[in-house]
């Protein structure tokens, strides 16, 4: 890996941590200052939202995130779009109910000038590990 590619996978990690840390915090404009304008956010069961559908959910307290871990498995650069492969797993309260989750994940982030926006997430529920 080169220099510059090693450099751009470390700001997408320092960016993620971020995007789940500004929701952990209930800091919302730092989260929507990392989004792209056109963000879609797939949610676990399949409903999506947008960038402003999103962000009124988490304003209004619809979603409340108390815990997130975020292990990335792999970052995949391929011109100015980066795919963020990895897991998310989380304690959160969704519209009054207790939930955990325990998902594989994909974000995507896009370079616009110099700068990097989050444009896209996708969960997928894991099974269980088998007894």
């Amino acid at each position: 890996m080169d220099n510059v590619t090693a450099a751009e996978k470390n700001k997408i990690e320092t960016l993620e941590a971020k995007r789940y840390q500004a929701v952990v915090d209930g800091d919302y404009d730092a989260f929507e200052d990392l989004c792209h304008h056109r963000l879609v956010y797939t949610h676990s069961l399949g409903d999506r939202d947008t960038l402003s559908s999103y962000l009124e959910k988490l304003r209004k307290g619809f979603y409340r995130y108390h815990r997130i871990d975020h292990p990335i498995e792999d970052i995949v650069l391929i011109g100015d779009t980066a795919l963020v492969l990895g897991q998310m797993n989380a304690d959160l309260t969704v519209n009054g109910t207790q939930k955990t989750l325990a998902n594989s994940a994909l974000s995507v982030w896009i370079k616009e000038g110099e700068t990097w926006k989050f444009l896209a997430y996708q969960p997928t529920p894991r099974k269980p590990a088998a007894a």
